[in-house]
């Protein structure tokens, strides 16, 4: 018999604090990342040709604030989504009380680590002042 998670396994927790929150942060975070993943492939996969996804492409795109804070924003959502979702499966599956206690927080330790290291990057990506016009569209 599958075991499904008390809080994951059909109906809104009826509980309240955190799992209610994680509950409809799940159902939330999917949908923006539906949106924000069909952006990004469009714009990185599509019009583009992929060959053409350069250093100088993506200085040129980070010329502009607003593609910054829409890949941390792909970054941040899909980060917690993602590690929400790895929470939820050791507590269904990992039964030793220990062993889901360092899963968790090497989890939290996971999230935490790529998560400066992503806002590290775009926060100090420098674009050059001269940038190769190949392939870049105006």
């Amino acid at each position: 018999m599958a075991m499904f998670s008390r809080f994951y396994g059909g109906s809104r927790p009826s509980s309240g604090g955190f799992e209610t929150f994680s509950w409809y942060y799940f159902r939330i975070s999917g949908i923006l990342l539906l949106f924000l993943v069909i952006i990004h492939l469009l714009i990185m996969h599509w019009t583009n040709d992929v060959s053409c996804t350069t250093y100088d492409f993506i200085a040129a795109r980070y010329a502009n604030p607003f593609w910054r804070l829409y890949d941390w924003l792909l970054l941040t959502i899909s980060l917690t989504h993602g590690m929400n979702g790895l929470r939820v499966v050791i507590d269904d599956y990992v039964h030793a009380a220990l062993t889901r206690s360092v899963l968790l927080w090497l989890s939290v330790f996971v999230l935490i680590a790529f998560f400066m290291l992503g806002t590290i990057t775009l926060i100090t990506f420098q674009v050059p002042a001269h940038l190769s016009a190949a392939c870049i569209h105006g």
